[in-house]
């Protein structure tokens, strides 16, 4: 498989993502910006790969997605969570599904916290092996932090559930799967996170501050050390939950 991590050049603090299976030709975008759209087409043909889906992994809040955009230029699916309230059509995922892109298998989790409509992506290399490799943590764990549950209100509800998926979903998985996250130091989508790109499971487990207190501890920390909100904010969730 191939697997390139994007450090959008107009917000170096946002990570996003293009892989797939350059054997069989097909790719999968994630949490494409609306300034780099370019950058998909010309990696896609450089590979001579389709993109066949194209996932936000939430509606963002702080940049304009380039998602639907995309989609409407190569005719790739375009994928929100199920829960996604968003005034147009677009293909629903639900809770573990599974999408292939040649070798590559991408299993759906949701991951309600960061917005309710979280998801975070586990994938496997069945080239390689038949066991998950890494997961696309995006907005849900960061290296060192964890993301900000306030966006759209009712901010100890939904740190409540940020602390839940953390605990019942993600730090379930193998200590070896790979953290790749959707945003690095400076990001507004959480406090504290580190500058390194990547991580693993296990020594977020051991390493990551947020990860071990309780769930009262967890909900008023993260209340007390909440970033400022994207500038824009209103205007950049009402654009990309629009036609």
């Amino acid at each position: 498989m191939f697997l390139e991590q994007r450090i959008v050049p107009d917000d170096p603090s946002s990570i996003a993502y293009f892989m797939g299976c350059a054997g069989q030709g097909k790719s999968i975008a994630v949490d494409v910006h609306l300034d780099d759209i370019d950058w998909y087409i010309q990696q896609a043909q450089d590979k001579m790969v389709e993109i066949t889906y194209i996932i936000d992994t939430h509606v963002h809040a702080d940049h304009y997605s380039g998602g639907k955009v995309l989609a409407a230029i190569t005719g790739a699916q375009y994928m929100l969570h199920e829960s996604a309230a968003a005034n147009f059509e677009f293909t629903a995922l639900k809770d573990q599904q599974v999408l292939n892109a040649g070798n590559v298998g991408v299993q759906i989790i949701h991951t309600p916290g960061h917005t309710l409509d979280s998801i975070c992506l586990l994938v496997t290399d069945n080239s390689r092996a038949p066991n998950p490799w890494f997961i696309l943590s995006q907005h849900t764990l960061f290296v060192g932090s964890v993301g900000r549950p306030d966006l759209r209100g009712q901010e100890e509800m939904m740190a409540g559930l940020l602390y839940d998926t953390l605990h019942n979903k993600l730090l379930t998985l193998p200590s070896h799967i790979e953290i790749l996250p959707g945003a690095k130091a400076g990001s507004v989508c959480g406090a504290g996170i580190s500058a390194k790109p990547l991580s693993t499971i296990g020594y977020e487990k051991i390493n990551n501050p947020m990860l071990s207190l309780s769930k009262n501890e967890f909900i008023t920390e993260i209340l007390a050390n909440l970033p400022p909100y994207p500038d824009k904010m209103d205007k950049i969730i009402e654009a990309n939950i629009s036609q």
